[in-house]
């Protein structure tokens, strides 16, 4: 099997990353969205909602959407930026050893107008995803191309899925053992980077490093109701841990920055 194939995602164009030991990885060009894991033994590990649109008209509900350059409405342009609603391309591929890895780049000149026009500075995204085993790797790097510095945030807004969120314990963002009893939302600042998601049926360790943060998220039932793109029992299945620079980062011309999320 050729580690990276190009495929169809639903009505998207997505590339397949596989390695040699059966680990497998599906990326949407769309947002260069992760949209499925599966580790070695054949589990899927993202949640993705059945009624996710999958046509690239809105963002995908579930996997792992790319926040830049703004997080939430933590600035005065799109709500969690243009980079997960933004077609990237591939940039390459390989095989090191026994990881199938796959690299996608946005740059200015892939970006809508309006987008191009709101967010005018030169830069290149990097969004580098690599598995083997049972272990997926995401490393994001932001490059400033131009001649002046600019902010940005990020987070990698993963969607780990979960047999029952109420079994869910995570271990490791804060001084306390975080559980899910119905809605959450929480900004965890300055964690150490190391975590663990006990589900019930395995525990999973989430190591991050460049993001200074993170971000444990679950809609509860209400707010799940509201939301047209998901089932109204699918926030039971899934957990939001996701690796965060919230705090604008100010990026001077030539300089790069990194963020690295490993699951495992």
């Amino acid at each position: 099997m050729t580690h990276a194939t190009a495929i169809t995602f639903g009505q998207l164009p997505a590339i397949r990353i596989a390695a040699p030991d059966g680990a497998q990885a599906i990326v949407t060009l769309y947002g260069a969205h992760l949209v499925s894991w599966t580790g070695a033994d054949g589990g899927e590990r993202m949640f993705l909602s059945a009624n996710s649109a999958l046509d690239g008209g809105k963002a995908i509900r579930g996997g792992v959407p790319v926040i830049f350059p703004q997080f939430a409405e933590r600035g005065a342009g799109m709500r969690h930026g243009f980079a997960r609603v933004s077609t990237w391309e591939l940039a390459a591929s390989g095989l090191d050893g026994d990881t199938a890895w796959a690299e996608f780049l946005l740059a200015p000149r892939m970006l809508a107008e309006p987008v191009r026009q709101a967010w005018a500075h030169d830069f290149a995204l990097l969004l580098r995803v690599a598995v083997c085993a049972n272990a997926l790797s995401m490393t994001l790097t932001v490059r400033n191309a131009g001649g002046a510095s600019f902010p940005f945030s990020a987070a990698l807004h993963t969607y780990h899925l979960v047999p029952d969120v109420c079994a869910v314990r995570i271990e490791g963002i804060s001084s306390d053992e975080i559980s899910i009893i119905d809605k959450l939302d929480e900004v965890y600042q300055h964690v150490s980077g190391r975590a663990t998601l006990a589900t019930g049926e395995r525990t999973l360790l989430l190591e991050q490093s460049g993001f200074l943060d993170a971000v444990v998220w679950n809609p509860g039932a209400a707010d799940t109701a509201a939301l047209a793109d998901m089932a109204d029992d699918e926030y039971q299945r899934f957990v939001c841990i996701e690796p965060a620079l919230l705090e604008p980062h100010t990026l001077a011309p030539g300089e790069t920055w990194t963020g690295t999320y490993r699951v495992s």
